[in-house]
């Protein structure tokens, strides 16, 4: 399985019975693609609309049905349509279960850095900031390092912050990290990853339990 798609499927395992989900771009929008229809999980699009569903086939293929990334998406039966205002009140309000938001640095402290790259024109941070302060829960959906091999999970971020302190969980091909008040916990490595290879690529210091499981 390529490693985006394992990193989705791990996190698809994260959603419960009813919960509003919002999908980020990049890995993030993949998780739709591996979420069970009997959780009855119901996804949120920063750009109007409930009933995110998973990528379409080229057969399905409407140039009407964007996500906020601009992507082409489904919309599945029982989705709903409506403006900005309601969009963001939902993102802001309290009222999405879980965010699954890509990054380019993570702390120890669940600080998260994840819309501007030294060098680079970017035009904001999009809805990532109410996404992070908003959801009930945030986790994270990226490649343990960089292109060039440096690491994303720090001791602390160096690039502008999205958002303090709101990091629950961290998937990438690597394996499965808790945020908690004592640090980043490692819960699962990815088959073939040993706990010395996934410490040699984080800097944040890693805490490694008695038992750390087989990421499924």
């Amino acid at each position: 399985m390529d490693k985006r798609d394992m990193i989705a499927k791990r996190i698809a395992g994260f959603f419960e019975e009813g919960n509003l989900g919002n999908l980020g771009i990049g890995i993030p929008t993949l998780v739709a693609n591996h979420l069970s229809p009997d959780k009855n999980v119901m996804l949120h699009s920063e750009n109007g609309f409930i009933g995110l569903g998973p990528t379409p086939k080229p057969e399905e293929v409407d140039k009407d049905v964007l996500n906020a990334g601009g992507h082409e998406v489904t919309i599945l039966p029982g989705g709903s349509c409506f403006d900005s205002s309601f969009s963001f009140l939902l993102a802001r309000g309290g009222h999405v279960d879980i965010t699954v938001l890509g990054a380019l640095e993570v702390d120890e402290k669940g600080d998260l850095a994840n819309w501007m790259i030294p060098g680079k024109m970017v035009p904001g941070m999009g809805g990532g900031m109410d996404l992070a302060a908003g959801a009930k829960k945030v986790i994270i959906a990226m490649e343990h390092t960089t292109k060039t091999g440096e690491p994303r999970i720090l001791k602390k971020c160096t690039l502008p912050l999205t958002a303090v302190g709101v990091v629950k969980h961290i998937v990438t091909e690597l394996g499965v990290m808790d945020v908690t008040k004592e640090g980043i916990v490692l819960r699962e490595l990815a088959p073939g990853v040993t706990v010395e290879e996934i410490k040699k690529k984080t800097e944040a210091t890693l805490i490694i339990p008695d038992k750390v499981g087989v990421m499924a």
